[in-house]
């Protein structure tokens, strides 16, 4: 074996430049598949990170407007929705809908304690909203139910809300009363959230924001977590019959999909995951590819080496030597160059989704509602160099392969006739 290695590393000595370019072929080949993974886990990622905080049976309904006529009347029409159409998703749907609540929002409140005040939105919420979304209760409680019953003015606000009003006089923020516009509001909890938000929302019972700021039975949108729904399909008869019912209450065409906004975060993420997939497949097929040029380079380049050898080979033969020696010959020499450069490529690859990861690791895009990362973790794990390493392998046999059998098929007497 120690005689092989020796075979290889001549050969590569006598021909630097030839084999350099050769190898930088594959190195880049395979550079770039570590890159395009990097990047593609990084936004992988990121999806599972933000699917991560919030419940994947959780649905949204937002009013919208109408786009086709029904009953008489014109499209156009604002929808708006009611407490009865709460009421109507836990009614219509106890199979499928574990809990369901709503929100309401009063914009632009100054809250005041003392000489300090901010001026935030007020979300009147039910009980179930921290099932949903990304809010964690960092001190006191959240709103419950006995809150939302007795229209209790309670207040959960965020910590940095709670930094600017209590922390010059370093009081206690639970149990202090705030002034919201002239009204009293006990502090009950403080929250922190994905991304604070700014900090721009405090958090009161539905029932008192309906009341105080004078919403009648106006809601904003309507939340509820879900059950016995774990297909697409189960989930998109749900909301055609969902639909139905809204529809019925609100007038409006059940097949008009703008008249309500379903946000199905279930389907979304089903969907999502499903293009993962397939651009996981797609950044291997174009790093194969890429690879693969590098590869015809090293084919190529052994056939040369074959060629140049013939009188070589010719006299191995003649004088005893077994084919499978001599195939096995090209195809660790085609095996070295491939995994050697690869590795480089790999080190080289490697080392840029660690700069990628410290330098964007952490992306994030603002969505109005929430903050969502956009990209995080573009990295590749030991599975991934794992299966690279054996794509060289692979790789290299097959570049050496046809090259070797060319070896093999060489005869004393062509061997002679060779320049």
């Amino acid at each position: 074996m120690f005689d092989i290695w020796q075979e290889i590393y001549g050969t590569i000595k006598r021909n630097k430049l030839r084999t350099f370019l050769t190898g930088f072929a594959v190195a880049w080949g395979i550079f770039m598949l570590i890159v395009l993974l990097g990047a593609g886990n990084g936004i992988i990622h990121a999806f599972d990170q933000s699917s991560s905080e919030r419940a994947l049976n959780s649905i949204r309904i937002f009013p919208g407007w109408t786009s086709k006529p029904y009953a008489g009347l014109k499209e156009g029409r604002r929808v708006r929705l009611e407490n009865n159409d709460l009421e109507a998703t836990e009614k219509y749907f106890p199979d499928y809908v574990i809990s369901a609540g709503a929100t309401v929002r009063q914009s632009s409140v100054n809250v005041s304690f003392g000489q300090e005040y901010v001026n935030i939105s007020l979300l009147g919420v039910h009980p179930n909203y921290t099932e949903v979304e990304t809010v964690k209760t960092a001190d006191g409680r959240f709103i419950n139910q006995n809150d939302l019953k007795e229209r209790r003015k309670v207040m959960v606000i965020h910590k940095k809300t709670a930094e600017i009003l209590f922390g010059k006089t370093h009081t206690e923020p639970i149990g202090q009363f705030v002034n919201a516009s002239g009204v009293a509001y006990q502090v009950v909890g403080i929250y922190n959230d994905q991304g604070d938000r700014e900090a721009s929302e405090a958090y009161i019972p539905f029932s008192t924001l309906q009341t105080i700021y004078n919403k009648g039975e106006q809601l904003n949108n309507i939340i509820f977590t879900t059950k016995n729904l774990e297909t697409i399909e189960s989930n998109e008869i749900f909301e055609a019959n969902y639909r139905r019912v809204i529809g019925a209450s609100r007038r409006f065409d059940p097949q008009d999909n703008s008249a309500i906004w379903i946000w199905n975060r279930f389907t979304d993420y089903m969907r999502t995951q499903n293009a993962m997939g397939m651009l996981r497949t797609a950044i291997w097929v174009i790093g194969i590819f890429t690879l693969l040029s590098g590869i015809v380079g090293v084919s190529n380049i052994m056939l040369i080496t074959v060629k140049e050898r013939t009188r070589e080979f010719g006299i191995r033969k003649a004088l005893g030597a077994k084919p499978f020696s001599i195939l096995w010959l090209i195809i660790v020499e085609s095996v070295t160059i491939t995994t050697l450069f690869g590795y480089i490529g790999m080190v080289a690859g490697i080392a840029v989704t660690e700069w990628m990861n410290s330098a964007f690791g952490n992306q994030t895009m603002d969505a109005g509602m929430f903050q969502q990362t956009m990209f995080s973790n573009p990295t590749v794990d030991l599975s991934v160099a794992i299966q690279a390493t054996l794509t060289l392998i692979i790789a290299g046999t097959l570049a050496g392969f046809f090259p070797a059998r060319k070896a093999v098929s060489i005869s004393p007497i062509e061997a002679l006739r060779a320049d």
